[in-house]
């Protein structure tokens, strides 16, 4: 495809969630990942087995792969519309299978299934070294099952990002009434009082998601905020975890 014609396809698109880059210059615009280096994902993943859950428009997926990974499994249910999209503006795999196209990626490394979280085992996927989970716990009404499912296929490592409480609060006052200083606590949302969307449903401290982490069988486990200090809106109060093996 050519860089005019790899824009026109992206531009065809209702919504983009992540932001792409590629070729002919080209860049989806989505808005996440915020920033790719708080993530904590290693440069050099060279023949790991990667599992890239709620994979929407792929970033990390297709990240993965550039950094060296020799498989990566992408799984999403499409169940979050972020509380504003219609029916019709995620298009389910549409613009994962896209961008693999634009990116040359074979169906065989870079591959995708729908299915829920809860449903990953062994026996359907198989085991993996790595395993990505970028903003998936806080839409989950069961996080720490999903957790322990996820914990039972990963050999080696777990990144984990998520909203979290420290420094916003839903029932306490909003931005800069949250739970500081190790707190370990987690605010649920019966409805939609976080970002007005109904399926963000939990929201940990930064201490209990390390935790949470910790509790499903990583023996080694840090946790780091996205933004040092106070964060300059909601969309910002995420949270990080790494978890390993050894």
């Amino acid at each position: 495809m050519t860089p005019a014609e790899i824009q026109r396809r992206v531009d065809g698109f209702p919504f983009w969630y992540h932001r792409i880059a590629l070729p002919g210059g080209v860049v989806t615009p989505g808005f996440s990942p915020l920033n790719v280096k708080a993530y904590g994902v290693p440069d050099d993943l060279s023949g790991k087995r990667v599992l890239d859950v709620g994979a929407w428009d792929g970033h990390w997926t297709f990240e993965a792969l550039r950094r060296g990974a020799r498989e990566v499994v992408a799984i999403d249910d499409f169940s979050d519309f972020l509380g504003k999209l219609g029916k019709t503006d995620r298009r389910a795999w549409e613009t994962f299978d896209f961008c693999r196209e634009a990116l040359g990626y074979d169906p065989a490394v870079c591959k995708r299934i729908e299915m829920s979280v809860y449903d990953v085992s062994e026996s359907r996927l198989g085991r993996f070294d790595t395993v990505f989970f970028f903003g998936t716990l806080y839409h989950l009404r069961h996080p720490l099952l999903a957790l322990d499912k996820l914990a039972a296929v990963c050999d080696e490592t777990i990144l984990v990002e998520s909203q979290i409480c420290d420094d916003y609060s839903a029932h306490r006052g909003g931005l800069g009434h949250g739970y500081p200083d190790h707190h370990m606590v987690m605010e649920f949302f019966p409805a939609d009082e976080l970002g007005s969307n109904d399926t963000n449903w939990w929201a940990p401290s930064l201490t209990c998601l390390g935790h949470m982490v910790r509790s499903s069988g990583f023996r080694s486990v840090e946790a780091w905020k996205l933004v040092k200090g106070l964060p300059p809106k909601i969309g910002y109060c995420r949270g990080f975890a790494r978890g390993t093996r050894v």
